[in-house]
């Protein structure tokens, strides 16, 4: 028989991160109390049965509150990584310029060329800008947003602008 685990050796946060982990309907409904999420001997293996009605109360409050703040954290990191990924494409993301290197050989612009950068974004040349005698390896551009969604890349030390559009 294993022995129980008494509340008083733990910290609280340890207990909760415990039954998180052990119970993934804590993150579905943050508000179902820990008795129902639990079954009975879960419960009392966690020795949860030893709580007077208050520090059940308290420990379902702070369970709560930590899955539910949790829950708005994770929401609010993935909502800027998808931010910062979607950057440059018409449907969303941010309208920040990006500062990056283009992988390998640059050649001048060229309507139609392909741009693969080093943070794994593509984008595309869509206009007849040319850039007559500027080549290189790994050379920094900045794409930065113009008006109606159009984006202009910029190879540093050139002042010619392409008009590019995003593609990957």
């Amino acid at each position: 028989m294993r022995n129980p685990v008494h509340l008083s050796r733990l910290r609280m946060p340890a207990l909760a991160l415990a039954l998180a982990v052990a119970l993934p309907a804590a993150a579905q409904d943050a508000t179902a109390p820990i008795e129902q999420q639990m079954n009975g001997e879960e419960f009392r293996d966690a020795g949860l049965h030893k709580l007077d009605p208050d520090e059940l109360a308290a420990l379902n409050r702070w369970l709560g509150n930590t899955v539910r703040e949790e829950s708005r954290r994770v929401s609010q990191r993935t909502e800027e990584r998808v931010v910062q990924e979607r950057r440059g494409f018409l449907s969303a993301g941010s309208n920040e310029k990006v500062e990056a290197r283009i992988r390998g050989p640059f050649e001048g612009f060229g309507e139609g060329r392909l741009y693969r950068l080093d943070n794994g974004q593509v984008w595309r040349q869509t206009d007849a800008a040319t850039l007559v005698g500027a080549s290189g390896n790994d050379l920094k551009v900045t794409i930065a947003p113009g008006m109606f969604g159009v984006w202009y890349m910029q190879v540093e030390g050139y002042n010619t602008r392409a008009k590019v559009e995003r593609v990957e």
